[in-house]
């Protein structure tokens, strides 16, 4: 038996095309490996043979996609609640998990921000896991509701896979792991980003979460292509973007376009838009405040398109009842 305690150690860049990050059986490699790429954790081999495991990773980027087995049985536990979103999906063996208290009917799950869990493993167990960072996820919710939301999205936990259109997403994971292996995915980084897209997007449509009758009911008021264009502002916020390349993207004219968002949104496109900005704004000011990002409010005010810094202190300031410098100074700033 092997017990390995909790590890400090940083994270790490992109793996780019399929590493072999580990294989053999060292426990403390593979517990300092899966700290970084993960978190850090509590890990203890039951197995008195020892590990037999592999460790790979398939992609890094907006959503991250690792393959993962021990080779042995063996507890895992976080040292910390997560503030990333972990799909688990098993592909071979099966084992148990504990969420938040409560023992899970399933190993296929999902666990995020904010959440505790911990896993026992069987030593046939291979799994294919997505980490989607918060942020992802959060742009994804903005684009349905309008603004980003005030607290992490929670999914229910368990995927049912008897569900077809679980099954439809879980096949599109396994095309994905397909596709990363394909010499498209190194040629067409814009294929790459519409497919994790469709992952994370695909996921918020299968999978019941804190927001969907929310945001079923926005869908259900606001037209498709006032949807499109709104989408388009989300995915585009940070390039030099108009109402006109709006409209193209929804497939309408400009005066349709003002139109829809007056008539159902009660704002222009380009106050939309601005809004959307000032979000990102906000979120990058208080990353920085909190000390998980360097910068200051003159280089993220231009990062968001922001090149008045007076208008953009008065749209600030009309937006969240104070000043961008306020928000830089309050280190324990939240997101309202």
């Amino acid at each position: 038996m092997h017990n390995t305690g909790m590890s400090t150690v940083p994270d790490v860049g992109g793996c780019g095309r399929r590493q072999v990050l580990f294989r053999g059986g060292d426990v403390e490699e593979l517990h300092e490996l899966i700290s970084t790429r993960f978190a850090p954790h509590h890990m203890d081999v039951l197995d008195d043979a020892g590990l037999d495991g592999r460790f790979e990773c398939a992609h890094q980027g907006s959503v991250t996609l690792y393959e993962l087995g021990y080779g042995a049985e063996i507890d895992i536990t976080p040292a910390a609640p997560l503030d990333f979103y972990n799909i688990n999906i098993p592909l071979v063996g099966g084992g148990g998990v504990t969420l938040d208290g409560k023992r899970l009917s399933s190993t296929l799950h999902i666990a995020g921000p904010g959440q505790e869990m911990s896993m026992r493993w069987g030593a046939e167990t291979f799994n294919r896991i997505l980490l989607i960072p918060r942020e992802v996820t959060d742009r994804a919710v903005s684009a349905r509701l309008g603004e980003l939301p005030d607290s992490p999205l929670v999914f229910d936990p368990v995927l049912d896979d008897r569900a077809d259109e679980v099954q439809a997403w879980l096949r599109l994971t396994s095309q994905f792991a397909e596709f990363l292996d394909s010499p498209l995915a190194a040629r067409s980084p814009l294929a790459l980003g519409h497919f994790e897209k469709l992952l994370v997007d695909g996921l918020l449509d299968v999978q019941a979460h804190t927001f969907s009758d929310v945001a079923d009911g926005i869908a259900a008021a606001v037209p498709r292509a006032v949807r499109r264009a709104r989408d388009f502002c989300a995915d585009h916020a940070h390039e030099p973007i108009s109402p006109a390349d709006m409209a193209q993207a929804a497939g309408i004219s400009v005066q349709s376009l003002r139109e829809g968002f007056r008539r159902h949104l009660d704002t222009t496109p380009l106050a939309y838009l601005r809004g959307v900005r000032l979000m990102r704004v906000r979120r990058d000011l208080v990353a920085v405040a909190e000390g998980r990002a360097t910068g200051n409010v003159t280089g993220v005010a231009l990062r968001w398109g922001f090149t008045h810094l007076g208008r953009f202190t008065g749209y600030y300031r009309e937006a969240y009842g104070e000043a961008p410098s306020q928000t830089l100074r309050n280190t324990t700033q939240k997101i309202p």
